[in-house]
Protein backbone atom coordinates (compact mmCIF):
# COMPACT_ATOMS: atom_id res chain seq x y z
CA UNK A 1 0.00 0.00 0.00
CA UNK A 2 1.31 3.40 -1.32
CA UNK A 3 2.35 5.74 1.48
CA UNK A 4 -0.58 8.97 1.30
CA UNK A 5 0.35 12.37 1.66
CA UNK A 6 -0.56 12.78 4.83
CA UNK A 7 2.17 10.23 6.25
CA UNK A 8 0.34 7.09 6.55
CA UNK A 9 -0.08 4.18 4.44
CA UNK A 10 -3.72 3.45 4.25
CA UNK A 11 -7.00 3.51 2.11
CA UNK A 12 -7.54 7.20 0.93
CA UNK A 13 -10.78 8.83 2.70
CA UNK A 14 -13.18 10.92 0.11
CA UNK A 15 -12.15 14.27 0.56
CA UNK A 16 -8.76 16.24 0.83
CA UNK A 17 -7.60 18.22 3.47
CA UNK A 18 -4.81 21.07 4.48
CA UNK A 19 -1.57 19.69 6.42
CA UNK A 20 -2.95 21.47 9.43
CA UNK A 21 -6.10 19.11 10.03
CA UNK A 22 -3.33 15.95 9.93
CA UNK A 23 -3.07 16.21 13.70
CA UNK A 24 -4.40 14.02 17.21
CA UNK A 25 -6.07 16.96 17.70
CA UNK A 26 -7.14 18.65 14.39
CA UNK A 27 -8.32 22.13 15.02
CA UNK A 28 -11.90 23.58 13.53
CA UNK A 29 -12.69 23.71 10.41
CA UNK A 30 -14.27 24.91 6.73
CA UNK A 31 -15.49 23.35 4.15
CA UNK A 32 -15.08 24.16 0.62
CA UNK A 33 -17.68 22.85 -1.80
CA UNK A 34 -15.76 21.55 -5.14
CA UNK A 35 -18.52 22.04 -7.36
CA UNK A 36 -19.49 18.10 -7.88
CA UNK A 37 -22.63 17.69 -5.60
CA UNK A 38 -22.73 18.22 -2.11
CA UNK A 39 -19.02 17.00 -1.58
CA UNK A 40 -16.60 19.53 0.40
CA UNK A 41 -12.92 19.20 1.24
CA UNK A 42 -11.62 20.60 4.52
CA UNK A 43 -9.79 23.97 5.38
CA UNK A 44 -8.23 25.11 8.66
CA UNK A 45 -8.69 29.10 9.18
CA UNK A 46 -5.49 29.98 8.21
CA UNK A 47 -5.85 27.90 4.82
CA UNK A 48 -9.69 29.23 4.02
CA UNK A 49 -8.94 32.85 4.25
CA UNK A 50 -6.09 32.53 1.44
CA UNK A 51 -7.52 33.49 -2.00
CA UNK A 52 -6.39 30.29 -4.17
CA UNK A 53 -6.78 27.31 -1.20
CA UNK A 54 -6.27 24.54 -4.09
CA UNK A 55 -2.79 24.16 -3.40
CA UNK A 56 -3.31 23.66 0.64
CA UNK A 57 -5.26 20.32 -0.40
CA UNK A 58 -3.98 16.97 -0.27
CA UNK A 59 -4.73 13.59 -0.36
CA UNK A 60 -5.33 11.96 3.53
CA UNK A 61 -6.26 8.73 4.79
CA UNK A 62 -9.51 7.58 6.31
CA UNK A 63 -8.13 7.87 9.90
CA UNK A 64 -6.77 11.25 9.60
CA UNK A 65 -10.14 12.56 8.19
CA UNK A 66 -11.87 10.13 10.99
CA UNK A 67 -10.05 12.68 13.48
CA UNK A 68 -11.18 15.76 11.63
CA UNK A 69 -15.16 14.29 11.81
CA UNK A 70 -14.58 13.42 15.45
CA UNK A 71 -12.52 16.55 16.92
CA UNK A 72 -12.43 19.20 14.48
CA UNK A 73 -16.13 21.71 14.45
CA UNK A 74 -17.34 22.82 11.01
CA UNK A 75 -17.40 26.51 11.26
CA UNK A 76 -18.54 27.41 7.62
CA UNK A 77 -18.77 27.07 4.11
CA UNK A 78 -16.55 28.04 0.99
CA UNK A 79 -17.82 28.67 -2.32
CA UNK A 80 -20.89 26.83 -3.42
CA UNK A 81 -22.01 23.06 -4.32
CA UNK A 82 -23.65 21.97 -7.53
CA UNK A 83 -27.14 23.11 -8.24
CA UNK A 84 -28.18 21.06 -11.12
CA UNK A 85 -30.32 22.44 -13.54
CA UNK A 86 -32.17 19.89 -16.65
CA UNK A 87 -34.80 23.07 -17.52
CA UNK A 88 -37.54 22.14 -19.69
CA UNK A 89 -40.91 24.00 -20.28
CA UNK A 90 -43.20 22.60 -17.63
CA UNK A 91 -46.44 21.24 -19.11
CA UNK A 92 -49.48 22.35 -17.58
CA UNK A 93 -53.17 23.37 -17.99
CA UNK A 94 -54.34 27.28 -17.24
CA UNK A 95 -57.04 28.77 -16.27
CA UNK A 96 -57.40 32.50 -15.31
CA UNK A 97 -60.28 34.91 -13.96
CA UNK A 98 -60.94 38.21 -12.56
CA UNK A 99 -61.47 37.88 -8.71
CA UNK A 100 -61.39 40.71 -6.40
CA UNK A 101 -61.22 38.69 -3.10
CA UNK A 102 -58.38 39.51 -1.09
CA UNK A 103 -56.60 36.88 1.40
CA UNK A 104 -55.52 38.23 4.93
CA UNK A 105 -52.28 37.45 3.79
CA UNK A 106 -50.35 34.52 1.60
CA UNK A 107 -51.54 31.23 4.08
CA UNK A 108 -55.18 32.25 4.10
CA UNK A 109 -55.95 30.13 0.69
CA UNK A 110 -56.49 26.39 0.62
CA UNK A 111 -58.15 24.16 -1.50
CA UNK A 112 -61.65 23.02 -1.71
CA UNK A 113 -63.25 19.46 -3.74
CA UNK A 114 -64.38 22.42 -6.52
CA UNK A 115 -62.75 25.59 -6.25
CA UNK A 116 -60.72 27.26 -3.55
CA UNK A 117 -61.45 28.84 0.19
CA UNK A 118 -60.44 32.20 1.21
CA UNK A 119 -59.83 33.80 4.26
CA UNK A 120 -60.87 37.35 4.01
CA UNK A 121 -61.26 40.63 6.76
CA UNK A 122 -64.98 40.25 6.51
CA UNK A 123 -64.20 36.20 6.96
CA UNK A 124 -64.62 32.69 4.91
CA UNK A 125 -65.23 33.17 0.94
CA UNK A 126 -65.64 30.32 -1.19
CA UNK A 127 -64.29 30.85 -4.71
CA UNK A 128 -65.35 28.58 -7.95
CA UNK A 129 -66.22 29.03 -11.84
CA UNK A 130 -69.15 30.05 -10.36
CA UNK A 131 -67.57 33.48 -9.16
CA UNK A 132 -67.51 33.74 -4.96
CA UNK A 133 -69.79 33.29 -2.32
CA UNK A 134 -69.60 34.34 1.22
CA UNK A 135 -69.53 31.43 3.84
CA UNK A 136 -69.43 32.97 6.81
CA UNK A 137 -67.68 35.40 9.34
CA UNK A 138 -64.70 34.24 11.33
CA UNK A 139 -63.72 35.17 14.81
CA UNK A 140 -60.01 34.03 16.14
CA UNK A 141 -58.47 34.96 19.77
CA UNK A 142 -55.49 37.23 19.77
CA UNK A 143 -52.59 35.85 21.07
CA UNK A 144 -49.61 38.74 21.19
CA UNK A 145 -46.30 37.68 21.08
CA UNK A 146 -42.92 39.32 21.28
CA UNK A 147 -40.93 36.64 19.44
CA UNK A 148 -43.19 36.45 16.04
CA UNK A 149 -45.83 38.61 14.71
CA UNK A 150 -48.93 36.47 14.66
CA UNK A 151 -50.55 35.29 10.98
CA UNK A 152 -53.69 33.23 10.57
CA UNK A 153 -53.73 30.57 8.57
CA UNK A 154 -56.54 28.35 6.96
CA UNK A 155 -57.11 24.72 6.50
CA UNK A 156 -59.34 23.16 4.76
CA UNK A 157 -61.03 19.55 5.18
CA UNK A 158 -60.06 17.22 2.07
CA UNK A 159 -64.11 16.68 1.79
CA UNK A 160 -64.65 20.43 1.67
CA UNK A 161 -66.74 20.19 4.81
CA UNK A 162 -64.88 21.96 7.46
CA UNK A 163 -62.21 25.06 7.28
CA UNK A 164 -59.86 26.00 10.60
CA UNK A 165 -59.04 29.28 11.23
CA UNK A 166 -55.77 29.38 13.05
CA UNK A 167 -53.21 31.58 14.47
CA UNK A 168 -49.27 30.69 13.83
CA UNK A 169 -47.54 31.59 16.54
CA UNK A 170 -50.24 32.04 18.45
CA UNK A 171 -52.56 29.96 20.61
CA UNK A 172 -55.53 30.01 19.74
CA UNK A 173 -58.38 28.72 16.38
CA UNK A 174 -61.82 27.56 15.38
CA UNK A 175 -63.33 25.02 13.20
CA UNK A 176 -66.07 26.12 10.98
CA UNK A 177 -68.71 23.96 9.50
CA UNK A 178 -68.76 25.53 5.52
CA UNK A 179 -72.61 23.96 5.14
CA UNK A 180 -73.93 25.67 8.23
CA UNK A 181 -70.84 28.61 8.22
CA UNK A 182 -71.12 27.92 12.17
CA UNK A 183 -68.30 27.22 14.46
CA UNK A 184 -68.11 24.08 15.71
CA UNK A 185 -64.83 23.75 17.57
CA UNK A 186 -62.69 25.97 19.61
CA UNK A 187 -58.80 25.75 19.25
CA UNK A 188 -56.46 26.38 22.61
CA UNK A 189 -52.99 24.30 22.35
CA UNK A 190 -51.83 26.33 25.79
CA UNK A 191 -49.94 28.97 26.96
CA UNK A 192 -46.30 27.34 26.77
CA UNK A 193 -43.99 28.39 24.54
CA UNK A 194 -46.35 28.45 21.73
CA UNK A 195 -44.91 31.00 20.10
CA UNK A 196 -42.22 28.98 18.73
CA UNK A 197 -44.46 26.76 16.24
CA UNK A 198 -47.11 27.26 13.51
CA UNK A 199 -50.73 26.12 15.32
CA UNK A 200 -50.68 22.05 14.79
CA UNK A 201 -53.78 21.10 13.16
CA UNK A 202 -54.83 18.77 10.18
CA UNK A 203 -57.74 17.25 9.01
CA UNK A 204 -57.93 13.82 8.32
CA UNK A 205 -60.24 11.88 6.27
CA UNK A 206 -63.84 12.43 6.42
CA UNK A 207 -64.89 14.20 9.76
CA UNK A 208 -61.99 14.23 11.64
CA UNK A 209 -59.42 17.33 12.99
CA UNK A 210 -56.06 16.33 14.83
CA UNK A 211 -54.92 19.42 16.66
CA UNK A 212 -52.88 20.64 19.51
CA UNK A 213 -54.24 20.75 22.84
CA UNK A 214 -51.06 21.29 25.03
CA UNK A 215 -47.61 21.92 24.09
CA UNK A 216 -46.65 18.03 23.93
CA UNK A 217 -49.84 16.61 23.56
CA UNK A 218 -51.79 16.10 19.73
CA UNK A 219 -55.90 14.90 20.13
CA UNK A 220 -58.16 14.19 17.43
CA UNK A 221 -61.73 14.66 17.13
CA UNK A 222 -64.93 14.11 15.60
CA UNK A 223 -66.40 17.05 13.81
CA UNK A 224 -69.93 15.12 13.40
CA UNK A 225 -70.70 14.71 17.09
CA UNK A 226 -67.95 16.62 19.32
CA UNK A 227 -66.32 13.43 20.69
CA UNK A 228 -63.05 13.13 21.35
CA UNK A 229 -61.43 9.87 19.90
CA UNK A 230 -57.73 10.05 21.56
CA UNK A 231 -58.57 9.99 25.03
CA UNK A 232 -55.43 8.68 27.66
CA UNK A 233 -53.69 10.29 30.53
CA UNK A 234 -50.08 11.85 28.89
CA UNK A 235 -49.84 13.97 31.85
CA UNK A 236 -46.82 14.00 34.48
CA UNK A 237 -46.12 16.19 37.90
CA UNK A 238 -42.52 16.46 37.28
CA UNK A 239 -41.94 14.20 40.34
CA UNK A 240 -40.11 10.93 39.85
CA UNK A 241 -38.95 9.29 36.70
CA UNK A 242 -41.41 10.47 33.62
CA UNK A 243 -44.33 7.90 32.83
CA UNK A 244 -43.31 5.51 29.92
CA UNK A 245 -45.53 7.34 27.61
CA UNK A 246 -44.52 10.94 29.06
CA UNK A 247 -43.60 13.22 26.01
CA UNK A 248 -41.04 15.81 26.03
CA UNK A 249 -41.73 17.24 22.86
CA UNK A 250 -43.08 20.80 21.11
CA UNK A 251 -45.43 20.19 18.50
CA UNK A 252 -45.26 22.10 15.02
CA UNK A 253 -46.86 21.93 11.66
CA UNK A 254 -48.84 19.04 10.62
CA UNK A 255 -48.35 17.67 7.43
CA UNK A 256 -50.89 14.57 6.51
CA UNK A 257 -49.21 12.33 3.80
CA UNK A 258 -51.33 12.09 0.32
CA UNK A 259 -52.96 8.88 1.81
CA UNK A 260 -53.48 10.26 5.10
CA UNK A 261 -51.42 7.46 6.77
CA UNK A 262 -48.80 9.79 8.61
CA UNK A 263 -48.51 13.23 9.61
CA UNK A 264 -44.93 15.28 9.49
CA UNK A 265 -44.52 17.25 12.50
CA UNK A 266 -42.27 20.11 12.15
CA UNK A 267 -42.03 20.42 16.21
CA UNK A 268 -39.06 20.90 18.42
CA UNK A 269 -37.13 19.92 21.66
CA UNK A 270 -34.68 21.42 23.96
CA UNK A 271 -32.03 22.52 23.58
CA UNK A 272 -33.21 23.88 21.25
CA UNK A 273 -33.17 21.46 18.30
CA UNK A 274 -35.62 21.18 15.60
CA UNK A 275 -36.83 17.57 15.19
CA UNK A 276 -39.24 16.67 12.19
CA UNK A 277 -41.29 13.13 13.51
CA UNK A 278 -43.69 10.94 11.70
CA UNK A 279 -46.88 9.82 13.18
CA UNK A 280 -48.80 6.54 12.46
CA UNK A 281 -52.21 8.43 12.90
CA UNK A 282 -53.89 5.67 11.19
CA UNK A 283 -52.62 3.40 13.91
CA UNK A 284 -53.45 6.28 16.28
CA UNK A 285 -57.09 6.62 15.40
CA UNK A 286 -57.24 2.55 15.18
CA UNK A 287 -56.66 2.25 18.66
CA UNK A 288 -52.64 2.92 19.50
CA UNK A 289 -54.20 5.72 21.75
CA UNK A 290 -50.22 6.65 22.41
CA UNK A 291 -48.93 6.10 18.48
CA UNK A 292 -48.22 10.13 18.85
CA UNK A 293 -46.30 9.92 21.73
CA UNK A 294 -43.96 7.65 19.94
CA UNK A 295 -43.23 9.17 16.97
CA UNK A 296 -40.13 8.60 14.42
CA UNK A 297 -37.81 11.42 14.34
CA UNK A 298 -36.13 11.80 11.24
CA UNK A 299 -33.03 14.37 12.78
CA UNK A 300 -32.28 16.38 14.89
CA UNK A 301 -31.36 20.39 12.84
CA UNK A 302 -30.46 23.30 14.44
CA UNK A 303 -33.73 24.55 12.72
CA UNK A 304 -37.33 24.15 12.69
CA UNK A 305 -40.81 25.70 11.03
CA UNK A 306 -39.30 25.25 7.60
CA UNK A 307 -40.60 24.23 4.35
CA UNK A 308 -41.33 20.23 4.41
CA UNK A 309 -43.09 18.08 1.41
CA UNK A 310 -44.35 14.79 1.11
CA UNK A 311 -42.65 13.87 -2.10
CA UNK A 312 -44.80 10.37 -1.95
CA UNK A 313 -46.60 8.31 0.91
CA UNK A 314 -43.41 6.82 2.09
CA UNK A 315 -40.68 9.64 1.25
CA UNK A 316 -40.71 13.23 2.50
CA UNK A 317 -38.67 16.94 2.16
CA UNK A 318 -37.00 18.89 4.19
CA UNK A 319 -35.18 22.40 4.02
CA UNK A 320 -32.57 23.24 4.38
CA UNK A 321 -29.63 20.44 4.33
CA UNK A 322 -28.03 20.77 7.89
CA UNK A 323 -27.27 18.96 11.24
CA UNK A 324 -28.08 20.89 15.00
CA UNK A 325 -23.96 20.89 14.91
CA UNK A 326 -22.81 22.39 11.68
CA UNK A 327 -24.15 25.22 9.45
CA UNK A 328 -26.86 24.90 7.29
CA UNK A 329 -26.86 24.69 3.03
CA UNK A 330 -29.37 25.89 0.95
CA UNK A 331 -31.04 22.81 -0.27
CA UNK A 332 -33.55 19.69 0.30
CA UNK A 333 -33.37 16.25 2.25
CA UNK A 334 -35.12 13.05 1.39
CA UNK A 335 -36.45 10.77 4.13
CA UNK A 336 -37.68 7.50 3.67
CA UNK A 337 -40.03 7.71 6.65
CA UNK A 338 -40.19 3.45 6.81
CA UNK A 339 -37.10 3.37 7.54
CA UNK A 340 -36.43 6.31 9.34
CA UNK A 341 -33.25 7.31 7.08
CA UNK A 342 -32.43 9.93 5.33
CA UNK A 343 -32.03 8.27 1.22
CA UNK A 344 -31.04 11.85 -0.89
CA UNK A 345 -29.78 15.53 -0.64
CA UNK A 346 -29.60 17.78 -3.32
CA UNK A 347 -28.55 21.78 -3.51
CA UNK A 348 -30.56 24.83 -4.66
CA UNK A 349 -34.06 24.59 -3.35
CA UNK A 350 -35.77 27.79 -1.03
CA UNK A 351 -38.67 28.89 -0.84
CA UNK A 352 -42.19 27.21 0.22
CA UNK A 353 -42.74 23.64 -0.89
CA UNK A 354 -45.44 21.27 -2.36
CA UNK A 355 -45.30 17.81 -3.22
CA UNK A 356 -47.37 16.10 -6.42
CA UNK A 357 -46.19 13.16 -8.04
CA UNK A 358 -43.18 12.66 -7.09
CA UNK A 359 -41.81 16.18 -7.65
CA UNK A 360 -41.13 19.13 -6.02
CA UNK A 361 -42.63 22.50 -6.31
CA UNK A 362 -41.06 25.60 -4.60
CA UNK A 363 -42.36 29.13 -4.83
CA UNK A 364 -39.93 31.44 -5.24
CA UNK A 365 -39.67 35.00 -6.65
CA UNK A 366 -39.13 34.54 -10.28
CA UNK A 367 -41.94 31.91 -10.06
CA UNK A 368 -42.37 28.34 -9.43
CA UNK A 369 -39.53 26.05 -9.66
CA UNK A 370 -40.31 22.15 -10.16
CA UNK A 371 -37.64 19.92 -8.80
CA UNK A 372 -37.03 16.40 -9.75
CA UNK A 373 -36.09 14.25 -5.99
CA UNK A 374 -34.83 11.32 -7.90
CA UNK A 375 -32.39 13.81 -9.98
CA UNK A 376 -31.55 15.80 -7.56
CA UNK A 377 -31.82 18.53 -10.21
CA UNK A 378 -34.10 21.28 -11.14
CA UNK A 379 -36.35 20.57 -14.47
CA UNK A 380 -38.23 23.39 -14.98
CA UNK A 381 -40.11 27.20 -13.79
CA UNK A 382 -43.47 28.27 -14.10
CA UNK A 383 -42.16 31.51 -14.49
CA UNK A 384 -44.13 34.60 -12.88
CA UNK A 385 -46.21 32.45 -11.26
CA UNK A 386 -46.49 32.37 -7.19
CA UNK A 387 -49.29 30.24 -5.64
CA UNK A 388 -51.22 30.61 -2.61
CA UNK A 389 -51.75 27.66 -2.15
CA UNK A 390 -52.61 23.94 -3.92
CA UNK A 391 -54.80 21.27 -4.14
CA UNK A 392 -52.98 17.72 -2.90
CA UNK A 393 -55.32 15.74 -4.65
CA UNK A 394 -55.37 17.24 -8.49
CA UNK A 395 -51.86 18.86 -7.87
CA UNK A 396 -53.90 22.61 -9.07
CA UNK A 397 -52.01 25.63 -7.74
CA UNK A 398 -53.71 28.85 -7.24
CA UNK A 399 -52.05 32.28 -6.95
CA UNK A 400 -55.29 34.74 -5.57
CA UNK A 401 -53.39 38.85 -6.00
CA UNK A 402 -53.84 41.95 -7.81
CA UNK A 403 -57.48 41.17 -8.58
CA UNK A 404 -57.27 37.86 -10.17
CA UNK A 405 -57.00 34.41 -9.74
CA UNK A 406 -54.75 31.75 -12.15
CA UNK A 407 -54.64 28.67 -11.34
CA UNK A 408 -52.19 25.90 -12.97
CA UNK A 409 -52.32 22.31 -12.94
CA UNK A 410 -48.97 20.59 -13.93
CA UNK A 411 -49.48 17.84 -16.89
CA UNK A 412 -47.20 14.52 -17.81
Amino acid sequence: MDLLPCGHAANAADYRSCAHLVAERPPDHYGWFTGVGLEYDRLCGDCAKRDEPRPCLMVVCLGCADRVDEYSELLGWIGRPEIRHRDTAPRGMWTTADCAVEPVDDRCVAALPGGWLVLTEAGLVEVDRDGPRFVAPVSVPSSPSEHHPARLTLHASPDGRHAAAVTDYGRYGVVLDLVTGDPVRSLDRGDYHYHQTCFPLAFLGSGVVVSATDWNRLDAFDLSSGRLLTGRDTSWSGDGPAPEHYLDYFHGALLPDPSGRRVLDDGWVWSPFGMPVVLDVAAWLGGDVYATEHGMDLSARDCWDLPMAWVDDHTVALQPIGRYDRPAVAGVEVYDVVRGRRVGAFAGPVGRMWGHDGLLYVGTVAGLEVWDPEEGARTGVVEGFRPNAQNPRTGRFAELADGRLRTWTPTP
